[in-house]
């Protein structure tokens, strides 16, 4: 079953078209990074629960409503997803934070994992799995084996950008988890890089090319 989702809002768009842009400097790309994954959080989490409880206004009490549900927790990508992080705790910053670190062997490009640090509570908790880029899918499935291993059960992945490649692996290893994207892109090319992309987002975000 198809669970993917591209977030076409406008500023959503915009600000990906920034992020393309080769011109875009190295604090500009962390800072629209930041922006549009707020944003995406935001739609994605449209459908997120609401209690009513009673709220003292200056003139008198009155019933508002606010979120309920379970716990959230985000986990990224180490280094590219800390910017993602970043920005889903504009929006939810009693979010519980996992940092997970993966590189890509470039020889075979697939997954290398060096280091996992998880809330202990994950099985209490709504997960939110971030990646800037989803290329061939490795560092994404290993991250959604590791928060499911953790006991998670409602796990979502988002990207800025992915590849019909990566899409379709995540797809088959983890076909109960909804993937949000900005943009899926035509294909990897020889060295696994996606086109058109926006180049290698960890060194247009850090500035160590």
């Amino acid at each position: 079953m198809n669970r993917v989702q591209v977030l076409d809002h406008p500023f959503i768009q915009d600000r990906l078209a920034r992020l393309r842009d080769a011109g875009t400097g190295t604090g500009e790309f962390r800072d629209l990074v930041r922006d549009v994954s707020s944003l995406m959080a935001y739609e994605l989490w449209r459908d997120w629960p609401l209690a009513e409880i009673p709220v003292r206004t200056p003139l008198e009490t009155t019933r508002c409503r606010v979120l309920a549900g379970r716990k959230v927790a985000v986990a990224g990508i180490l280094r590219a997803g800390l910017p993602m992080i970043e920005g889903v705790l504009r929006l939810l910053p009693q979010a519980a934070v996992g940092h997970i670190g993966v590189y890509r062997n470039p020889e075979n490009l697939e997954p290398v994992q060096y280091s996992c640090t998880l809330p202990e509570d994950a099985g209490e908790r709504r997960w939110l799995v971030v990646d800037p880029m989803v290329a061939t899918g490795g560092s994404m499935c290993r991250a959604l084996d590791l928060v499911r291993a953790s006991g998670a059960g409602e796990v979502t992945a988002m990207c800025l950008v992915a590849a019909p490649e990566g899409i379709a692996r995540v797809q088959r290893s983890h076909p109960g988890v909804p993937v949000f994207t900005a943009a899926v892109d035509s294909h990897l090319d020889e060295s696994g890089y996606i086109v058109p992309g926006l180049g290698d987002a960890g060194d247009r975000m850090f500035g160590t090319k």
